[in-house]
């Protein structure tokens, strides 16, 4: 009886997975290293895009809400949104939430929405502050602060004016404590303006 031929090129079957084997993670660091990358480039995408007066869109990401369902920011196109980051133990934001509840309360029956986001914060704090403050508006969650890198936000708070087309057309890049300049940021995002501030 013969010999049983081996495979082609005398690599064995077994040799074709060790290498299956080895490649698979290397594609999966490659895929995961790409996409960090392109998130890291529409982060300075936005802040160049704003910087040059233009209007990034939003990214459309999906946050678990502080009470009720997971909110993706891509279902609330149509609307426009005051998005505010911000966390409990930042000294700024207790300055600042106040005005942005105001906002809130004075324009939201004119189709404005306000969601604040709690980044790299804990629950118990983040609940414990809302409750001091009476904030009524959304809340969501954004525990390792990787939606606010992909903002390009720079720190807390930052608040970010999309339009109803989905697209940022500003935002303040730290606490803005005067309340006219947010009843008319909030006017010209109702209004449809290109640039809000």
């Amino acid at each position: 009886m013969g010999e049983r031929p081996g495979p082609v090129g005398g690599r064995s079957r077994h040799g074709w997975l060790v290498g299956a084997g080895l490649l698979a993670p290397v594609v999966l660091l490659v895929g995961l290293f790409a996409g960090a990358l392109v998130r890291h480039q529409q982060a300075l995408s936005i802040g160049t895009a704003l910087a040059r007066g233009e209007t990034p869109p939003a990214p459309a990401v999906t946050l678990p809400a502080l009470d009720g369902p997971p909110v993706s920011l891509a279902s609330l196109r149509g609307r426009p949104v005051i998005l505010n980051f911000w966390a409990s133990w930042c000294v700024p934001c207790r300055d600042e939430t106040p005005l942005i509840e105001a906002t809130w309360r004075e324009f939201r029956a004119r189709g404005l929405l306000v969601v604040g986001i709690d980044t790299q914060d804990l629950e118990g704090p983040a609940r414990a502050f809302l409750r001091e403050f009476h904030t009524s508006y959304p809340t969501l969650r954004d525990p390792d602060g990787s939606v606010a890198r992909r903002f390009g936000a720079t720190g807390v708070p930052e608040t970010f004016f999309i339009g109803r087309d989905g697209l940022i057309h500003g935002k303040f890049p730290g606490a803005e404590v005067r309340g006219e300049v947010w009843r008319s940021a909030a006017s010209a995002l109702l209004a449809g303006r290109a640039r809000v501030p």
